[in-house]
C-alpha cells in the first residue's frame, strides 16, 4: 500500500494495522525517517529550521508503486506499506515510513532496505531546507547512488 500525505502518522499504529489479524506474518520491519536539524551534504553542512518536500501528485504514487512492485517481486512479502509526507516539516517530524511483513525475517529486512534505498534515490520528490543562511534545494548525494547500486540486477 501507499500513501503521499501531508498529516503526520503513528508508526505504532500502522504497524499494528498491518498485521491485523494475520497469522501468517512472523517478521515485520518498520524504518521511520524524520527531518534532522543538522544537514551535512558533503558540499555544506547548516542547521535546519524546516524542509519543504514538493511532489507531482499522480507521478509520485505511480512511481512508489513501481518501487512496491519491485520489492514485492525480489522478495516473498506477505504486506508492505509506504507513507511518504510532503509539505514544510521541522526537525524531529516524521517524513517517511516504510514496513514489510514476511513470514522470516531475511525477506523482511532487505525489503525494507531496497525501498528505502530506492525511495531515496528514485522516489520523485523535491527537498527544499530552510536555515538561518537561506534556503536551498538538496541535491542528490553520491553515497545513496552508491546504495542502490547493490539492488541493481545483473
Amino acid at each position: 500500500m501507499i500513501r503521499v500525505q501531508q498529516e503526520d502518522f503513528d508508526p505504532q499504529t500502522e504497524a499494528a494495522a498491518l498485521t491485523r489479524g494475520r497469522t501468517d506474518i512472523g517478521a515485520v520491519v518498520t524504518f521511520t525517517g524524520l527531518v534532522r536539524e543538522l544537514i551535512d551534504n558533503g558540499d555544506r553542512s547548516a542547521a535546519i529550521s524546516a524542509m519543504t518536500l514538493e511532489h507531482y501528485p499522480g507521478m509520485t504514487e505511480k512511481k512508489l508503486a513501481e518501487i512496491d512492485a519491485e520489492a514485492n517481486a525480489r522478495w516473498p512479502l506477505l504486506e508492505s506499506l509506504i507513507i511518504h509526507r510532503y509539505g514544510r516539516l521541522e526537525p524531529g517530524h516524521r517524513i517517511v515510513f516504510v514496513a514489510t511483513a514476511s513470514a522470516h525475517r531475511h525477506a523482511a529486512f532487505e525489503a525494507n532496505m531496497f525501498l528505502m534505498d530506492w525511495l531515496k534515490t528514485q522516489a520523485p520528490f523535491w527537498k527544499l531546507e530552510e536555515g538561518k543562511t537561506g534556503a536551498a534545494w538538496v541535491k542528490a548525494r553520491s553515497s545513496d547512488d552508491d546504495a542502490t547500486k547493490r539492488w541493481s540486477k545483473a
